[in-house]
């Protein structure tokens, strides 16, 4: 499975094969159909890359949106396989000029869900809410994901959100790359991302912008007083350039920073306690990951650092005081893909520090911390669940979580079983169970409600065409 620079050569032939036929396109979107009489959310795994590189899905995936090694690969190298007829330009000097698809790498996502709570949440106007919600959709994209031009590529998506009743900027990666050698003739891939959000250029799994498992979860589920700055930075909030390289397919270093881009006339919510924040100056950001692969295995370990300065609401975003954020994350990732049987385990830990010199002077120090840890089994890339445990702890602050605990701490595992009848379709059924919710398992907010009450049901159909 180790995937090098040659790997990306794939014979004509070979891609040719690898097309849908005409019957198959048939029962796709005869299923699609049914499927719509009868899924941030952070699936990668869309059909403009099978239809620009003429590869099935499996090529990229074990199930989306977890990466293959061959698909974290075509990720560093720019997304630019192509198996499309091209229109081309070349120069005096025989360089490419112009290299475009003649047709546009395109395609739809398209998420219908179902959620239900253990207690139906409580209604601001003093009501009973409605528990059992459906959305259709919960989240529909376009997508461009491929080949722009000689060694530029992108995965450019577009979500409307049902929940906000909007269409905005999505998960957002234009990258060029290009191959050398360093060290007695070692690969070398190296290259430039800008990208709208912390770790979304990122060909790993266990980093918060493409995390598994559970990368889709009930956007209805009520949502913790805190998260982290890299788990909590929002798509479309800040701007980002970063520069890596990939040496000898071991070796992976990156490093860059992030600006303020917000939306609207808004700030970017970058802090779920002061959510009109925006983030002030440049933000760095910087990784660093080792990756041995033998057999059909693959192992990954790494570090991950992101640091900002954020403007409360209000404040003069040129001046005066600001309140300091700096994670430090530590990653892993193993993965084993068999013909039949694939397993894969992701982990994700991060610490940050604060200090909240603008909106909290009198006790600005604070910590936060978040742990993610799970796995999942597929047999055939058709039937398989996953399992993870989720968790939020810092210190108490009642001055800076407004909850009757004055705390953040959160933890909740998760299961998940799913049926993919095709590539491109997954059924799911989920359940989340919290043991803990804002710094308490029972009476968290003060008039009773237990964090078992919390406790969601979430059925959803993730569609791609």
């Amino acid at each position: 499975m180790s995937a090098t620079v040659a790997d990306l050569r794939v014979d004509r032939n070979e891609k040719q094969g690898a097309r849908l036929t005409s019957a198959g396109i048939t029962l796709i979107t005869a299923m699609v159909a049914a499927m719509l009489l009868t899924g941030s959310n952070d699936a990668v795994a869309v059909p403009s890359f099978a239809r620009q590189t003429g590869l099935a899905c499996e090529a990229c995936h074990t199930v989306f949106p977890e990466l293959t090694p061959f698909g974290r690969a075509f990720k560093l190298n720019g997304y630019l396989i192509d198996n499309l007829p091209q229109i081309k330009d070349i120069t005096p000097e025989k360089k490419e000029s112009l290299l475009l698809n003649w047709l546009p790498p395109l395609s739809v996502q398209f998420i219908a869900s179902y959620t239900r709570f253990k207690t139906a949440l409580p209604d601001p106007n003093g009501g009973v809410s409605q528990n059992g919600t459906v959305q259709f959709p919960e989240e529909a994209s376009l997508f461009y994901a491929g080949r722009i031009a000689p060694q530029l590529g992108a995965f450019i998506q577009l979500t409307f959100d049902n929940n906000d009743d909007k269409v905005g900027w999505d998960n957002t990666d234009i990258r060029f790359a290009d191959q050398t050698t360093l060290g007695q003739d070692k690969p070398l891939t190296w290259g430039i991302s800008a990208n709208n959000s912390p770790t979304v250029q990122d060909p790993w799994n266990s980093t918060p912008a493409w995390h598994y498992p559970f990368p889709q979860t009930s956007s209805l589920a009520p949502a913790p007083v805190a998260t982290t700055q890299l788990d909590g930075i929002g798509n479309g909030t800040v701007a980002g350039l970063t520069a890596y390289g990939y040496w000898n397919n071991l070796v992976y270093l990156e490093l860059g920073g992030y600006a303020a881009a917000p939306h609207g006339l808004g700030g970017s919510p970058l802090n779920s306690a002061f959510p009109d924040s925006t983030v002030h100056g440049v933000s760095p950001y910087w990784r660093a990951a080792v990756q041995p692969q033998w057999g059909r295995n693959s192992l990954e370990a790494g570090l991950v650092g992101f640091a900002d300065q954020l403007t409360p609401a209000g404040a003069n975003v040129t001046s005066g005081p600001t309140d300091r954020y700096r994670d430090t994350g530590l990653d892993a990732q193993y993965q084993y893909i068999g013909d039949d049987n694939i397993f894969s385990a992701q982990f994700m830990y991060i610490y940050e520090r604060q200090s909240l010199n603008a909106t909290l002077p009198a006790d600005p120090s604070n910590t936060l911390r978040s742990l993610r840890v799970g796995g999942s089994y597929f047999y055939e890339r058709q039937w398989g669940g996953s399992l993870g445990y989720f968790s939020t702890t810092g210190n108490t602050n009642p001055a800076l979580y407004a909850t009757s605990t004055g705390s953040p701490n959160t933890t909740w595992w998760g299961i998940e079983a799913d049926y993919l009848p095709w590539l491109n379709v997954k059924l799911a059924i989920q359940y989340q169970l919290y043991t803990k919710f804002n710094g308490a398992s029972s009476n968290y907010n003060g008039t009773g409600r237990n964090a078992s009450d919390n406790n969601t049901l979430y059925l959803f159909a993730w569609i791609a065409f």
